[in-house]
């Protein structure tokens, strides 16, 4: 029987996301503020206080500068910028595309462009969340067409402390059988793994999409996940997300669509601030690997497992799990009964 994604991630926390989880009192790496302070915000009621406090909000300036204002980005990038070429034909498509049930407070500036750090700290400072989790409001975990046979395949490369490597033999498993599917990079695993993101980027197979900048739930009041501290106020939101969607934006040529947080933990406040930098939170219906800890046998149940319209997650950032022979093992079997999958920009429109 297929476990559920509360019994991986619940019932087994501070393990089920060890694919992404540091080491040991691992923390965010201390950064000098950005050099656009915004003003403080207010400690919102009834937060509770995180396992681990980072010293400050990691806010490192990205050599190529897209239109964010004040996105960090770690210091290293790769010296090409792909230019992926145009999304596969897919089997199923859904039509529908949702919004998020947590619209932004309020819309982006006249021009277009994303809101600066100062304004997203104005505009959310003292705000409560009033939800903390795995499902929260502007969290996507389904297709938006359920009865359609195509399953989403997401894969999370985290870097840091939480695994900087290259499951080669999963991507080569998805490509042998022509499969596509969304790639979560970490900004961190961007800059350990140039040669490989320029590669992957360059693969209509392959979605890119946002994992954050150092790997850390989002929230506004320092909730934290699986002893990963969060981050503690807007501007911290805002600096995990705008720094990986900067780096990203000038490596691809194009912002990423979607994002998720390291852990998959977030507010109901965070979401919104998403929303307002562009970005679509993608959760999951299916854990497939637990945190990259599942030996490959029990992937492969549960990638078979996986409900049509269904969104999966698993790892490709640690090649000694049982992940990539997990998924190599199932496909077959689903292909053969005529599943189709899809990147998650194939279903959402």
């Amino acid at each position: 029987m297929a476990l559920s994604r509360r019994t991986l991630l619940a019932a087994a926390a501070g393990t089920a996301l060890a694919g992404c989880a540091p080491t040991p009192a691992a923390q965010p790496p201390t950064a000098a503020p950005p050099t656009e302070a915004p003003p403080s915000a207010p400690p919102t009621s009834g937060a509770p206080s995180p396992a681990a406090t980072p010293s400050a909000a990691p806010s490192p300036s990205p050599s190529a500068t897209p239109s964010l204002s004040a996105s960090p980005s770690p210091s290293a990038t790769p010296s090409a910028t792909p230019s992926p070429s145009a999304a596969p034909s897919v089997n199923a498509s859904p039509s529908a595309s949702p919004t998020p049930s947590a619209a932004p407070s309020a819309a982006a500036t006249p021009s277009g462009a994303p809101p600066t750090r100062a304004a997203v700290t104005a505009r959310y400072a003292g705000a409560a969340p009033t939800a903390w989790g795995l499902d929260v409001p502007g969290v996507l975990s389904t297709l938006p067409n359920a009865a359609a046979p195509a399953v989403a395949l997401t894969f999370d490369a985290c870097g840091g402390s939480g695994g900087s490597g290259y499951d080669a033999a999963l991507v080569a498993a998805l490509r042998a059988h022509g499969v596509p599917a969304t790639l979560f990079l970490n900004a961190r695993w961007i800059d350990a793994n140039p040669g490989v993101f320029e590669n992957l980027a360059a693969d209509p197979l392959f979605e890119i999409a946002n994992h954050g900048t150092v790997h850390r739930p989002l929230s506004v009041t320092g909730r934290s996940a699986y002893g990963i501290a969060g981050t503690r106020d807007p501007g911290e939101v805002y600096d995990e997300i705008a720094g990986n969607l900067a780096k990203l934006t000038a490596l691809l040529g194009h912002p990423p669509r979607f994002f998720r947080s390291g852990t998959a933990h977030y507010d109901d406040v965070a979401t919104r601030i998403a929303a307002d930098l562009g970005q679509r939170i993608a959760g999951f219906s299916t854990n497939a690997d637990g945190g990259a800890t599942l030996p490959a046998a029990q992937v492969q149940r549960e990638l078979a497992a996986a409900a049509p319209g269904g969104i999966v997650i698993a790892h490709m950032n640690r090649p000694a799990s049982g992940t990539a022979r997990g998924v190599a093992a199932a496909l077959p079997a689903l292909l053969a009964a005529g599943r189709t999958f899809v990147r998650l920009s194939d279903a959402f429109r």
